[in-house]
């Protein structure tokens, strides 16, 4: 027998455990060194701590037992210094940042700040028996009651155009256009991550919001406790991964289309930037290089119309640029991938694209293609996967993926199609989380291959813990229209608070649609979309143009002293001066958990105004990037797609789908709001306003309103042609005074992970206001090829500007 005494506020209880139970007041739990065990209204609940603010709530059934190999988290429970106490049917359990109050009778849990500031509350859950493809189990469900007008953001990448996801009611199963990730923060400063891989609704009503999925052994939850959204999105990170560094020359310019049709098509687009001497650093191989539909995904460039890949791929290195082929998660009958994983059952049996062996639509099902998905979840399969892409690609020199479909394609759905089984059980029980798995096994294995190439994948679907995977997700195939372009903002926000960083789009949407038919990249109106769709794609974590039926190179928009073409132009040289900020900002991502889009609720959560703006934010923590989405010198054109029902289908409105004699230099004016707790300095003029104000600013085709926040330190490179032309021996540092600042300058070997043996440098620049002095500290770390010596021009926004001399040792400027 053992005498425990537990501290209940101010008064002391002697309290009998036999056994590790306890019994106080009739109620009764089981204390681990990890969190607690108890059972109420027949079930069994379980809290676990996996530190201090943060929380795993599991619910099941009582009489069952429930045992799960979650595939999102990677982080263990913890042992940590927790009190537990009990008065009436209240169970409280405290750590130093949080404090659970448990219903003992229903197992509802009531979450407060270690102030004693409400949280959140548990309301209602259910367990309804559910057989999934002959195997019982449950439907679950569990409510939460949030505050009236509590803003929430996060679920993925929804193209619903909302900023705050409150009032939503949303069936989560990945598609080509919708990336579901079953997590939610709120600007109080916690996150709930649901953790369950079946098709879920999530739905959001003034009484309750809850998560109820098709299966289920039990609830599993996870409840962090961040205080503010960078520490959720460090608890959701520290959960299910950090995020690897990816190349330098990854934050450059990408070009791409549907599709290169020739090797001599591809190189030859690499050598037109060359020779135009605009920035480029990526070409994507869209589908088709391994020849028809029968061979659907070889991973092989077994098309006549790329004879020499390997000469292909030295062209377009030796014109200093990367290439990345797209790969798919399908493969078809006369590939070896498909002939080998037939054999071992690893193939699934629903409908996925392309339909027919032929090139045509709608497709011709006389010829059907009998491509068939891959069961990622299957070890072996990715192996199998990977040992291929190896073989056929990765050794001729290829530089990254282009991992299409990865949701994936599930064409004319059918309800028994989720009983598909995969080596981890029903696909309905593992569908949500795919991505995940075939992403992954891409990563995994690259690195194991080897550390000389950091991995990049570009990815069209995702889910919890693949940031941790060195991919970045685009946002589908979405409509070349204004509201799509309107949609994407709120969509990367959102995404990007899921603690997924890499979020990029379609620049000038995919499916183009009508404006081919009106003159394509010479229509006005498809021009004006697509330099604000860019001008956008300049702020995100990857400038990637791509689109079907109208092509997107900088020359098919004219020339030279063209209006459109200087100002396409002038944003990606725009993108290539901002790359030291760029990859310091990725190296704050990867270190410090930081995140390259940022709602402005992220950094002005007291300015209510902030909390739901779906068409501004933060690129990094100082550039206020308020991006024009609507025309202003054309007519909007309504354009709808139905992905299921073919490409091109379009619906445009009344109005005329071509003008002419458009003047884009016309002076136009848009609403911009900023934040209050900052002044802004207009990065065109240097002009400075004050914070917490709706202002009017005046713009043309070639300017969008940009801002950067008093108190920052932007470094800003050469001018290039490709990321790593010259290097960052001399460039110029812009100090935005008004407030401290810091900034770190970081650089490594740009591709390789080196790294994370330590091999990068930092070098800390502090702006003192009070004494309006910039100190460059001491550099830290070394890395082979790194700069000795450089110069930095350190430059005002009222004209100021010094020289320095910089060899790694501390300096003090002095702006008085």
């Amino acid at each position: 027998m053992k005498f425990t005494k537990i501290n209940i506020k101010t008064s002391i209880i002697t309290i009998i455990m036999i056994s590790g139970m306890v019994n106080v007041n009739a109620q009764s739990y089981q204390k681990t060194d990890s969190g607690l065990k108890f059972s109420a209204d027949d079930m069994n609940v379980e809290v676990k701590f996996y530190g201090e603010n943060m929380i795993r709530i599991i619910k099941y059934p009582a009489g069952k037992s429930f045992v799960k190999n979650t595939l999102s988290v990677i982080k263990q429970e913890q042992k940590i210094k927790f009190s537990v106490s009990e008065k009436s049917h209240i169970i409280s359990l405290k750590t130093n940042d949080v404090q659970l109050f448990i219903n003992a009778k229903n197992g509802e849990i009531t979450y407060k700040s270690s102030s004693g500031k409400e949280l959140l509350k548990e309301k209602e859950n259910d367990f309804k028996p559910f057989n999934d493809a002959g195997d019982s189990t449950y439907s679950v469900t569990q409510s939460f009651q949030l505050e009236k007008d509590e803003p929430i953001y996060g679920l993925g990448i929804l193209q619903n155009g909302k900023m705050s996801q409150r009032n939503i009611d949303v069936k989560m199963i990945q598609n080509n256009t919708w990336d579901f990730v079953p997590f939610f923060q709120s600007v109080k400063g916690y996150g709930i991550f649901w953790d369950n891989y079946s098709p879920t609704q999530f739905t959001d009503t003034p009484q309750k919001t809850s998560f109820s999925s098709e299966v289920g052994e039990g609830i599993d939850y996870y409840f962090i406790y961040g205080k503010n959204a960078d520490g959720v999105v460090a608890g959701i990170r520290n959960l299910t991964g950090k995020v690897p560094m990816i190349p330098l020359w990854t934050y450059g310019f990408w070009q791409s289309k549907e599709r290169y049709k020739s090797q001599e098509e591809l190189v030859d687009v690499v050598k037109k930037y060359r020779d135009l001497k605009v920035p480029l650093d990526g070409i994507i191989q869209d589908w088709q290089y391994w020849g028809n539909n029968y061979q659907w995904n070889a991973m092989d460039f077994i098309s006549p119309d790329f004879p020499d890949a390997k000469k292909m791929i030295q062209n377009i290195h030796d014109m200093n640029a990367h290439l990345s082929v797209s790969i798919w998660s399908s493969f078809g009958p006369m590939t070896n991938q498909y002939r080998e994983m037939d054999k071992k059952g690893m193939l699934f049996d629903f409908k996925t694209w392309p339909e027919s062996g032929r090139e045509v639509w709608p497709p011709d099902m006389n010829y059907p293609s009998g491509v068939r998905v891959y069961d990622a979840y299957n070890p072996e399969a990715r192996n199998i996967y990977w040992k291929y892409l190896n073989k056929g690609v990765f050794s001729l020199g290829v530089d990254s993926w282009w991992m299409d479909s990865t949701e994936p394609d599930h064409l004319s759905q059918k309800p028994e199609d989720l009983d598909t089984k995969t080596y981890l059980g029903s696909f309905r029980k593992v569908r949500n989380a795919y991505p995940l798995m075939t992403v992954g096994g891409v990563y995994d294995h690259q690195r194991e291959t080897t550390s000389d190439k950091r991995v990049f994948i570009l990815t069209r679907s995702a889910f919890a813990g693949q940031q941790r995977y060195g991919a970045n997700t685009w946002s589908g195939d979405v409509n070349s229209s204004w509201e799509s372009l309107r949609n994407q903002v709120p969509a990367g926000l959102n995404f990007s608070l899921t603690g997924n960083p890499n979020f990029n789009s379609d620049i000038g949407g995919f499916f183009a649609g009508v404006y081919k038919r009106n003159g394509g990249a010479k229509n006005p109106m498809f021009q004006e979309l697509y330099v604000r769709w860019l001008q956008y794609g300049t702020f995100t974590p990857m400038m990637r143009s791509h689109g079907t039926d109208v092509p997107r190179e900088i020359y098919q928009f004219g020339k030279k002293g063209d209006t459109v073409y200087d100002a396409i132009e002038k944003f990606i040289k725009l993108r290539y001066s901002l790359l030291p900020y760029i990859y310091s900002v990725s190296w704050d991502v990867s270190k410090n958990n930081s995140s390259f889009l940022r709602a402005l609720s992220m950094d002005f959560s007291s300015d209510k105004k902030t909390w739901d703006i779906n068409n501004e934010y933060l690129f990094g923590k100082s550039f206020l990037v308020a991006p024009i989405l609507n025309p202003q010198y054309t007519p909007e054109k309504i354009v709808k797609t139905d992905e299921n029902e073919g490409w091109n289908k379009t619906d445009a409105s009344k109005k005329e789908n071509s003008i002419s004699n458009v003047d884009f230099n016309q002076n136009k004016t848009v609403k911009v709001y900023l934040p209050a707790g900052a002044d802004w300095f207009d990065f065109w003029t240097n002009e400075k306003q004050k914070g917490g104000q709706e202002i009017e600013k005046s713009v043309t085709l070639q300017s969008i309103p940009l801002y950067v926040k008093a108190g920052s330190i932007i470094p800003l490179g050469p001018d290039v042609e490709y990321a790593t032309e010259k290097k960052w021996d001399n460039i110029i540092i812009k100090i935005y005074p008004g407030a401290d600042a810091d900034f770190v300058l970081y650089e490594d070997e740009f591709d390789n992970y080196n790294y994370e043996k330590g091999n990068y440098s930092e070098i800390p620049f502090h702006w003192n206001e009070k004494s309006k002095t910039l100190t460059i500290d001491s550099r830290k770390g070394n890395f082979k090829g790194m700069i000795e010596k450089r110069n930095f021009t350190l430059i005002l926004p009222n004209g100021q500007q010094k020289m320095v001399n910089y060899s790694g040792k501390k300096i003090n400027v002095s702006f008085k």
